[in-house]
């Protein structure tokens, strides 16, 4: 009997160790299937690499300086962002306008380097200068594009016009036929007459300009006589000096003389002295005459640049710097009369006729 219990308790001793091994080899495989979902799981979760901002929503920061406001400098700066609105970009402008002080414009240049910006519209010389040093100091690539600078080269903006920066290029707003031009329409029409200048010898593209109007005088029967000024406080006063002594006043595109044109504009209607002008929104303001471009024009063109350096497309290194597309004679009759010139029939076909604007 004895014997028959301890068999008993043996088969009943093997029976439970059976099922507990089965029950953790069921635990075993469960275990191994969910880490198997949890893995399938995390890869699905994974962030896709074009989860990021695509060019099509990009929103571009540009910093747009500009060493004064005036007309043509705001033209330019205004065909810059139609430009850059046609070609279907988004962008956030950062305007600051250095109010014609050098100092300001680098500190301009300098905050928008240290914002990072995506690129600087850099709207005269002496932005682009300001732009181009901060850039450089900084040794980040920020591309500069500029507009409204009279000559990149002579300033060392670039080291010729088909030899743009690795960070700048842009486009001119002097024609190299324009001082030229003017100066045989002033010899033509005003023989003999002594041209005065007036002019800030602070700003680089204004010396450029004065040079190759003395030069393009050489050999006609034109002679010049200068007034120079440092703020366009002093413009008033200096174009008075030129009265009795200059017969015709040239103004080319000097930021601070053309920032303070409404006088200069006065003392020739007073005085009934032609006054000769460097660009047509000058000729708007009461210019008499001029053989310029349009600077929105020079502007839309600087940002059909731009959309090429955002878009990846080229660098300012691949694009040359160029001259204004289109150059004319732009004449104001009203300011003939108000300036005592004599009309002359071939300005009706040769000339763009525009009137003085009322402020």
């Amino acid at each position: 009997m004895k014997k028959w219990l301890l068999i008993i308790l043996i088969m009943m001793s093997a029976l439970v160790l059976a099922a507990c091994g089965t029950a953790e080899n069921d635990s075993d495989s469960s275990n191994g299937s969910g880490d198997a979902t949890q893995e399938d799981q995390s890869s699905e979760e994974t962030p896709s690499e074009d989860s990021g901002d695509t060019e099509d929503s990009k929103v571009y920061k540009i910093g747009a300086s500009q060493i004064v406001e005036h007309p043509s400098l705001d033209q330019a700066y205004e065909g810059f962002k139609q430009a850059i609105a046609d070609a279907g970009l988004e962008a956030e402008y950062d305007f600051q306008s250095a109010q014609n002080d050098q100092n300001n414009a680098s500190t301009i240049a300098n905050n928008f380097v240290a914002d990072d910006v995506d690129l600087i519209f850099a709207n005269s010389t002496a932005s682009a200068l300001s732009s181009l040093q901060a850039v450089n100091s900084s040794g980040v690539e920020i591309p500069i594009i500029f507009a409204s600078v009279t000559d990149a080269t002579e300033v060392g903006l670039v080291e010729g016009m088909d030899q743009p920066g690795e960070v700048i290029t842009g486009v001119q707003d002097l024609h190299p036929d324009a001082i030229k031009n003017t100066v045989k329409f002033i010899d033509t029409y005003f023989e003999g007459a002594t041209v005065g200048l007036v002019y800030n010898a602070g700003e680089a593209n204004s010396v450029t300009q004065i040079e190759a109007v003395n030069e393009a005088v050489e050999g006609t029967s034109l002679s010049t006589v200068e007034r120079t000024v440092s703020t366009s406080a002093e413009v008033q006063q200096a174009t008075n000096t030129l009265v009795g002594e200059a017969d015709v006043i040239y103004v080319i595109t000097d930021n601070t003389v053309v920032s303070a044109l409404e006088t200069v504009v006065q003392i020739a209607n007073e005085q009934d002295v032609p006054l000769i002008v460097g660009e047509p929104d000058s000729v708007k303001k009461g210019g008499f005459a001029t053989f310029g471009v349009d600077y929105f024009t020079i502007g839309y063109r600087a940002g059909e640049m731009a959309v090429e350096v955002l878009t990846g497309e080229k660098t300012t290194a691949d694009i040359p710097v160029e001259y204004p597309p289109n150059m004319q004679l732009f004449i104001n009759k009203g300011a003939a009369e108000e300036q005592g010139v004599e009309w002359n029939e071939d300005w009706d076909e040769d000339a763009q006729l525009l009137e003085t604007e009322k402020e």
